[in-house]
């Protein structure tokens, strides 16, 4: 099987043992995605509508950076630390995605990396 490593400085660096996206064939598998600047590797400390457009701008960078944009996305996974910010997730969404959306799932969790409040993965496919 062959993969390609995607990577971007436009996107935060690894914080981990991980890549910032992995592509096979005509799809590629982001690793999560929480809201770093990627100039400071600090997080977004604003509310969860600004670490949300950080995470979906990050996420941008990388399907950009393997050739592909948000639309080519088939689906996401959120992560929250409160489910009560649900519908302003989904407010976000709707100025970076356009219909038809992407298959989407939301988990509650109780942390997150870095203390973010939202982390985003997902599946895109190319072509």
């Amino acid at each position: 099987m062959s993969r390609t490593i995607i990577s971007t400085n436009k996107a935060p660096q690894a914080i981990g043992t991980y890549s910032q996206a992995v592509k096979s064939r005509d799809t590629v598998y982001f690793s999560g995605q929480i809201p770093l600047i990627p100039e400071t590797m600090e997080l977004n400390g604003g509310d969860i509508a600004a670490q949300t457009r950080q995470v979906f701008q990050n996420l941008q960078a990388v399907a950009e950076a393997a050739g592909g944009t948000l639309d080519d996305f088939i689906k996401v996974n959120i992560f929250l630390t409160d489910l009560g910010n649900f519908q302003t997730i989904n407010q976000v969404m709707e100025e970076f995605f356009e219909q038809p959306y992407p298959a989407r799932a939301a988990i509650g969790v109780a942390s997150l990396p870095k203390d973010a409040e939202v982390e985003v993965d997902g599946v895109m496919v190319l072509g």
